[in-house]
């Protein structure tokens, strides 16, 4: 299934997506929910981000052609690093550029996991059962900020950094999906979520034993070879096989 967060007569809305139509529901996706009667029309309808998360757990060089292209050693255990919540924004919204603080902004494709419901101290064969779905995200970054600072916080969380959507899908293979970045119509990331270096289940497990994960928090699972810069003017749209295509315009 596709599930999609949408405003609805001036409020966000959840429900499920089926032939290009939305079937609202009443509740809360991450908890007790009934469906209604209520369809309306993907195309009439403006996409939120399809989770409001607590925080957001990414994961630094998890694909072996990326670690391969920045000429990085894989580490044993996963390089954690946290975006500020403040930073996502939904699908088709602005990536604003901040040109009084950077002049290097890159995209970075990735799958993102939806937690769906309180994880603590899990274990990797227990870890499908937490999980909601999957959404597309893109960890937009500051490069230049991110080579001064020599850590990721400021580089990572400018308002607007963390585009996810458009929808939260399980109709994925997440170990193997299509994973593309497209730059104003020109493929520059194209890979699959089989170069993993540290698995979706490691990864989980691993976060879950150092923090508690609660329902919507996301875990950005790294980024593919042939991550680059953006430009004000540019559309830059994350595509993953099952989940469709998360479009955004700088600004």
């Amino acid at each position: 299934m596709k599930i999609a967060r949408i405003e609805h007569n001036g409020q966000p809305a959840y429900g499920y997506v089926e032939d290009e139509r939305i079937n609202l529901i009443d509740g809360d996706i991450f908890g007790k929910y009934t469906k209604t009667d209520i369809s309306v029309s993907l195309e009439g309808e403006k996409l939120l981000a399809p989770c409001v998360p607590g925080k957001v757990i990414a994961v630094g060089l998890n694909y072996s052609d990326h670690a391969k292209e920045m000429g990085k050693q894989t580490t044993e255990f996963p390089v954690f690093f946290l975006k500020a919540n403040s930073s996502v924004v939904g699908h088709e919204d602005d990536i604003i550029y901040p040109c009084h603080y950077s002049n290097r902004v890159d995209f970075e494709a990735e799958l993102a996991i939806v937690i769906g419901k309180r994880a603590k101290h899990i274990e990797e064969s227990e870890v499908h059962d937490y999980i909601l779905g999957y959404t597309c995200l893109n960890d937009v970054t500051a490069r230049d900020l991110q080579k001064i600072d020599g850590q990721w916080a400021r580089a990572k969380s400018f308002d607007t950094f963390c585009p996810i959507g458009p929808f939260i899908s399980d109709e994925l293979d997440p170990s193997n999906a299509k994973i593309q970045s497209i730059l104003n119509g020109e493929v520059k990331q194209d890979s699959n979520t089989s170069q993993f270096i540290h698995k979706l289940e490691f990864l989980v497990s691993a976060a879950s034993k150092i923090m508690t994960l609660e329902p919507g928090d996301i875990i950005a699972t790294g980024t593919p070879e042939g991550i680059g810069e953006m430009k004000s003017g540019d559309v830059i749209e994350i595509y993953i096989e099952g989940i469709g295509t998360l479009r955004s315009y700088v600004k």
